[in-house]
């Protein structure tokens, strides 16, 4: 048998050793014993908060001291002991778990109290005889395993103390996940999840429901703080915030109650997380009831969650429609009867067997005469509805259940692999370390259907029920079954809830709202208060070319570059495509203007062609003034290559016809000036200059003139043409298509050439308006070119400031301006002559002196 070393508390429970027999220690106070027990082949120690309240007494020391006493007998933890019993009676009744071997008990109190609980745990291990002896200290501890304790600190106690002598430790109700660490606690093991899973399970329930403005009240011991820790730390990940954080204790004054329940009522927070222990909450709910609190919507611990003894009662009605997560309900078979059959006879001794006959029954044995009703012993559990005969609701009696039911699998398997070696030595027989080894690996399957097996840290597969409060006609609530939470499950399945057949606070249908601000809707952005959560905030409309397309975005998202936000800015458009169109009012009175500047461009041709015989007309050189009106067409019709959709070709087109068709113009001015010239020149004694400026000559001057702008164009289409393009810098909001001039070079190489020949046609004209002529066409040529300087001359700088389509508007006025110029200029006065003078169109005329 493994040694032990008797610890310190142990040297404390049983004092100094007697001086007649050193080797003999005897207990000065009165033994710890079990409430409950059953003597057979190998144990399990068992400790349960029977009893709720320890009754403290002050100790002088003057005395031995009496054991503590505890009072208000706790159905439901007397109900988890009596179905320990049952397992262990089913497990004993078997022939196929632990076949030759019997399980017996040990059952302490640990009367709510972390003292009396580690108490009971030191008696667990020691035994409670009055002296010990030198072979005390050889023999094994007195359980090989221990169920229990329903709460988390008194587990907590319990597992520090019973670890170092490696004896294992199941619970069915400790949730607090500080006991999974393994380094603090080797030997723990728990058939109900660890509150971490449950805090994450609540953070996605509140999560679910849009919920992002909360409160929480939570115990004032390990169970409540590490619980609450875990679940707002995973809130605040989920993006939930904690209006107040309120911490209670059963032992609470009232006015420190008070001060929390005035926390509760001034808050703006409609849904409350309630990580507390049933003794805890029922405190609380006493006062509330007094202040008569309602309208807040209960979230849930396990703990108290599927707790008949606050449901059944009418004045806590006010917790219609809490929700919570508990542990998966089960049926377990022959259990009622069990529960049903406990009788005070079965041991006359037991005084624990009276006090929980008495409790429900409301009777006594004692006939005092203070009390209304004996207790005859006839009475019949059957005929109870309560707490402990209520097996409807079995989540955590099945934790016991399954905790008893794992020792035994686990000593099963150990006793098996003894049988099984060949040399069976001392040390092999079964040992708390032994059952621990083998705990670790236990994996089986009880009657319910339930998988039972441990991780490394002891812990099962995290599995809840969703269950919600809802109002019956007896004025009591039941536990409806909405939804499960299963952690084994891929993570956008981990919550499953039946929001249809839930019932909400103050039994309504609709789901309540508790946000610090109301959402944003799509096309704004949260912008948080100063100073507050980040629960708190602003919803603050999207900038222009941003857009938001779902509810409370915390940033807006700008549109990809041909995309534009909406008027709601919750949808990306395409950007509105600016160019000059046929179709828009611009667009059509300029073209409507090119084809009147074409029109009357032909129609001067028609005059000029009919009276080309005439004085006038064949004075002022009509080879070159038919070849001027022609140019004067084209560059009227190449202003509409300016207006439409930009292609590739439009956009070569546009500019080299503009080019070229202006050279032509301004060539024919520049030969038309430089023949006035010269034929004033020629009236001079012996000058015969005008036969190198005939016709034929005068046609000729303009062909050199023209191909060098018919070169600078090849040559920029060659090297870098003019294309369409998208400009997306002017406005944010649409874009300009335009033609992009591609070699800036080549593009005011082209203006550069058209404004070269149109000053030196003006100078020249200047310096011909005075020569003596009664018809000098040099004075009318001066005035024309003076305009078309003055158009590009302007034009320069609000082509470069227009914007978008204004600038090929700008650009096509400047060609139309130019053009009406020359034809008005040159050709309005001969017209005027030819058709309403006449008189004045004969050669004496045009040959007089003015």
């Amino acid at each position: 048998m493994a040694k032990r070393t008797v610890s310190p508390l142990l040297l404390l429970l049983y004092g100094a050793c007697v001086t007649a027999t050193p080797q003999v220690c005897r207990m000065l106070s009165h033994p710890v014993l079990p409430l409950l027990s059953d003597e057979r082949d190998i144990h399990i120690g068992a400790v349960f908060s029977i009893h709720t309240t320890p009754v403290l007494k002050i100790h002088p020391f003057t005395f031995k001291p009496e054991p503590t006493k505890c009072i208000s007998l706790n159905l439901r933890e007397f109900k988890f002991a009596q179905t320990l019993i049952f397992a262990i009676e089913e497990i004993n009744n078997s022939t196929q778990l632990l076949p030759g071997v019997t399980l017996g008990y040990k059952i302490y109190d640990a009367c709510g109290s972390v003292s009396q609980t580690v108490l009971s745990s030191m008696a667990l291990m020691n035994g409670y005889e009055e002296t010990l002896h030198d072979k005390s200290c050889s023999k094994p501890p007195f359980v090989h395993a221990i169920v229990g304790e329903s709460s988390s600190s008194p587990t907590i106690g319990m597992a520090s103390l019973v670890g170092p002598f490696s004896i294992p430790v199941i619970s069915h109700f400790a949730t607090c996940a500080c006991l999974s660490d393994r380094k603090r606690f080797p030997t723990f093991f728990r058939t109900i999840p660890s509150d971490y899973y449950q805090s994450k399970a609540l953070a996605q329930l509140v999560k679910h429901f849009g919920w992002t403005w909360i409160g929480t009240v939570r115990s004032r011991n390990d169970y409540g703080n590490n619980g609450i820790a875990a679940f707002e730390k995973i809130a605040e990940q989920e993006g939930i915030c904690i209006e107040y954080s309120e911490a209670i204790f059963r032992t609470d004054s009232q006015e420190q109650l008070q001060k929390t329940l005035e926390v509760i009522k001034k808050a703006t927070a409609r849904v409350v997380v309630a990580f507390l222990s049933l003794s805890d909450f029922v405190s609380l709910l006493k006062l509330m009831t007094q202040e008569n609190i309602t309208g807040l919507q209960w979230v849930g611990s396990e703990s108290w969650i599927t707790s008949r003894v606050i449901a059944d009662k009418k004045e806590f009605r006010f917790l219609t429609g809490a929700m919570g997560f508990a542990v998966a309900n089960t049926k377990i078979d022959g259990l009622r009867d069990f529960l049903v059959n406990v009788h005070p006879d079965e041991e006359p001794k037991n005084e624990l067997l009276k006090e929980f006959w008495e409790t429900v029954f409301q009777c006594s044995f004692r006939n005092t005469g203070s009390v209304t009703r004996v207790c005859t012993g006839s009475e019949h559990l059957t005929e109870l509805q309560n707490e402990y005969t209520d097996v409807l609701e079995l989540r955590i009696a099945n934790k016991v259940y399954t905790a008893v039911y794992a020792i035994a699998h686990a000593l099963h398997n150990l006793i098996n692999d003894i049988k099984s070696a060949t040399n069976i030595s001392k040390s092999d027989v079964p040992t708390p370390q032994k059952v621990l080894e083998y705990i670790q690996y236990v994996s089986f399957t009880v009657k319910t259907g339930e998988k039972i097996f441990f991780d490394a840290r002891g812990d099962p597969v995290a599995k809840y029920d969703l269950v919600n409060w809802q109002p019956v006609e007896d004025g009591s609530l039941q536990f409806k079954l909405v939804g499960v939470y299963d952690s084994s499950l891929p993570s956008q399945k981990l919550l499953q809830v039946d929001q249809e057949n839930m019932v909400w606070a103050e039994n309504t249908r609709q789901v309540p709202v508790s946000v610090c601000s109301e959402s944003c809707p799509p096309g704004t952005r949260k912008a948080v208060q100063k100073g507050r959560p980040v629960c708190c905030y602003d919803c603050i409309k999207c900038a222009d070319g941003e857009i938001s397309n779902e509810t409370d975005s915390s940033d807006c998202i700008p549109c990809d570059l041909e995309y534009w936000s909406n008027d709601n800015r919750n949808r990306c458009v395409l950007k509105v495509t600016e160019f000059l169109s046929y179709t828009e009012i611009m667009g059509i009175v300029l073209s409507i203007c090119s084809f009147i500047g074409a029109l009357l461009t032909s129609i001067v041709s028609v005059v000029f062609y009919l009276h080309k015989e005439t004085p006038i007309v064949r004075a002022n050189n009509s080879e070159l003034s038919f070849l001027l009106l022609f140019s004067l067409t084209l560059c009227f019709l190449c202003s509409l290559t300016f207006i439409g959709r930009p292609t590739e070709w439009s956009c070569m087109l546009r500019h080299t016809a503009f080019g070229i068709t202006f050279v032509l113009c301004i060539s024919c001015v520049l030969g038309k000036t430089v023949v006035v010239l010269m034929a004033f020149k020629a009236t001079l004694p012996g000058s015969n200059v005008m036969k190198w400026f005939g016709p034929p000559q005068q046609r000729l001057s303009v062909f050199p003139l023209t191909l060098i702008q018919v070169i600078i164009c090849l040559l920029w289409l060659t090297m870098s043409p003019p294309f369409p393009h998208k400009n997306m810098n002017y406005y944010r909001e649409k874009i300009i298509l335009e033609c992009h001039v591609g070699s800036d070079v080549g593009f005011w190489a082209v203006l550069g050439y058209i404004g070269l020949l149109s000053i030196l046609c003006f100078v020249l004209a200047f310096l011909a308006r005075k020569l003596p002529d009664n018809f000098n066409e040099a004075k009318f040529i001066t005035f024309s070119m003076l305009i078309f300087c003055a158009v590009w001359i302007t034009f320069i700088p609000a082509y470069i400031s227009s914007p978008g389509k204004y600038t090929v508007a700008m650009e096509i006025f400047a060609i139309l301006a130019s053009g009406f110029g020359l034809l008005f200029c040159i050709f309005a006065p001969k017209c005027y002559i030819i058709l309403l003078k006449p008189e004045r169109n004969t050669k004496k005329n045009i040959m007089e002196k003015p």
